[in-house]
């Protein structure tokens, strides 16, 4: 038998037992064809490879996420994730559908990757409904049901519509639902689940939804697995007690590892694998965390061919040097070599080519200093508003009211020491505006912009004072798109994205840098989170608990009804968002 190659004498991954055997490793072309501790004298081998001392395991699975998140393209993004040793990943790009629609999905899985690069049906375009949110595009069941044709999409990505899944029959979601049981019946349907249990979260599952990858607390875990649900890690759930959970009930086969949404900058230094040894530092069993993002996600995900090292699988694994530190040597991508040790990032020669209306896709009007005073028809000297609380873990917010002074009839919202909070549709569609006020999001005078505002990826700006908001939203309009960060009135930081206002094809150590100084100045301007980017992001987000802001207005996301800004009883703010 002719052999392409042969790894010798490594620690090679058991996945059935989760363990590790000195072993000899025969790969034919792209699929491993024979592992023994055999010495292999009887096959006539092309290369060898002396793996003494090192561990062999299968390459990482990463079943949820979004290519988007890391504001780069399917190329750039392949080749620097494999280095992370991530081989096969299944992206859900309801960032690109949100903003250019069906074509801007097939764009995007239309790029040559060396990884493979699955695809879900973004079913979330919008996340809620045209009635609550304006996108640039819409993925309802005509364009379902083209993707369903497709074999590279293999499940129903993450379905948030909390009330259009659980109480409304005849919601769109309900409907895409509904088509892909009919013409895939045994597809995997992605949610995304709030905080709900006992019968509101079977309420939910009756959809056939199986699945959740939001912020995950011990306490529920129990129910959410008893109840069917296979659990997703992203890294923000990685926690001692959340390990503790899974350990204690072995419930290896319930769950995996993802990442969801890695920022340009946090690329700069891992992907998966991060999240891998996290779960190892909370108390996993690295035997079992590497189960958890190989074999368990392609399980989950019908990947039959892949997730473990064994003949006739595809031949994508990686070699460590050191197993506890996870000391990668080098990743080999359906057996041929893609990454060794220390070796840069290998760009495309030739980069994805874009159609030209995508570089100039931010079209709204620039902010004046008149469209930031906020005129109230009222008869009292103070009025009450609902103001937005930010948490400084997570995404969560909170509504909570202050009493604000009127002042030649316009709310004194700097006095009360709040920010302005305005998104602004930015297709050229109505023009709307949605306003709110946020309680001391930032301790320094300054704005924050971006038009990558989850999902609808509207033009979004936040500030403590009318300069730096102009100053903020100006450049962004002339970017066509990214992040920008401004104290007083000058620029500290920003970060270009103009395809579509969300990816960059700048080398990923320039947009990662880039990201890293919006981050910083975030910081410097008093912005405390986690996760700056992301919380900032999902401000906007309208089926993330509990109260953000569209341009429709600030809204409450689990009735899915919208806040006025002053108590009805109070005044009414004369320049309330257009409907």
């Amino acid at each position: 038998m002719h052999v392409d190659l042969v790894i010798k004498n490594a620690f090679i991954y058991q996945t059935p037992t989760r363990n590790f055997a000195k072993k000899n490793v025969a790969i034919v072309g792209d699929k491993f064809y024979y592992v023994s501790d055999a010495r292999m004298e009887q096959l006539t081998i092309k290369e060898t490879i002396e793996a003494e001392g090192q561990y062999m395991i299968p390459g990482l699975i990463d079943i949820h996420m979004h290519i988007e998140s890391s504001m780069t393209t399917p190329a750039i993004f392949s080749e620097t994730a494999l280095r992370y040793g991530v081989t096969t990943v299944v992206a859900d790009a309801h960032e690109m559908a949100n903003v250019f629609g069906l074509e801007g999905l097939k764009e995007f899985m239309s790029a040559p990757t060396k990884m493979d690069i699955f695809h879900a049906i973004p079913s979330s375009v919008p996340s809620t409904t045209p009635e609550l949110e304006t996108t640039g595009g819409m993925i309802g069941l005509a364009e379902v049901k083209e993707l369903l044709k497709d074999p590279r999409v293999i499940c129903l990505g993450e379905a948030m519509n909390f009330k259009g899944i659980a109480y409304e029959p005849d919601s769109l979601i309900r409907q895409i639902i509904a088509l892909c049981k009919k013409e895939r019946p045994t597809m995997p349907l992605e949610g995304h689940i709030p905080k709900i249990y006992d019968k509101e979260l079977a309420d939910f599952l009756l959809s056939g939804i199986s699945s959740d990858h939001t912020h995950q607390f011990p306490e529920y875990l129990l129910e959410k697995i008893h109840a069917g649900l296979f659990i997703e890690f992203q890294d923000k759930s990685i926690t001692p007690e959340n390990m503790a959970v899974i350990v204690e009930h072995a419930f290896y086969d319930f769950a995996c590892f993802i990442t969801d949404d890695i920022m340009a900058d946090d690329f700069l230094t891992g992907h998966l694998n991060k999240n891998l040894m996290k779960a190892v530092q909370c108390g996993l069993p690295i035997e079992e965390a590497i189960y958890m993002t190989t074999y368990t996600p392609a399980r989950r995900m019908s990947l039959n061919d892949r997730g473990m090292i064994a003949p006739g699988r595809v031949a994508d694994f990686i070699l460590l040097d050191d197993l506890n530190a996870f000391l990668i040597a080098a990743v080999y991508k359906s057996g041929e070599k893609v990454y060794q040790k220390d070796q840069p990032i290998a760009y495309p020669k030739q980069i994805e080519q874009f159609p030209e209306n995508y570089y100039q896709s931010v079209q709204c009007k620039k902010l004046t200093k008149a469209d930031l005073d906020l005129p109230v028809e009222t008869k009292k000297e103070h009025v009450r508003c609902n103001v937005i609380q930010k948490e400084a873990i997570g995404t969560f917010t909170k509504r909570i009211t202050k009493t604000l002074a009127v002042k030649e009839q316009k709310l004194a919202w700097k006095e009360a020491q709040l920010a302005q909070l305005i998104v602004m549709e930015r297709y050229g569609k109505n023009g709307n505006i949605g306003r709110a006020l946020m309680n001391q999001p930032i301790q320094e005078k300054g704005a924050i912009a971006t038009t990558w505002a989850h999902d609808h990826h509207n033009l979004m700006v936040m500030g403590n004072e009318e300069e730096s908001i102009i100053k903020a939203q100006h450049a962004l309009l002339e970017m066509q798109g990214g992040y920008v960060v401004v104290k007083e009135g000058e620029i500290l930081a920003k970060c270009p994205l103009p395809i579509g206002g969300i990816l960059s094809q700048a080398p990923i150590e320039e947009l990662g840098q880039a990201l890293r100084k919006v981050r910083e100045a975030m910081q410097t301007l008093g912005y405390e989170n986690m996760n700056e980017i992301m919380s900032f992001s999902t401000l906007s987000l309208p089926v993330s608990p509990a109260i953000k802001v569209t341009d429709k207005g600030m809204m409450d996301t689990k009735l899915q009804t919208f806040y006025p800004l002053v108590f009805p009883e109070d005044g009414v703010l004369v320049h309330a968002p257009v409907n």
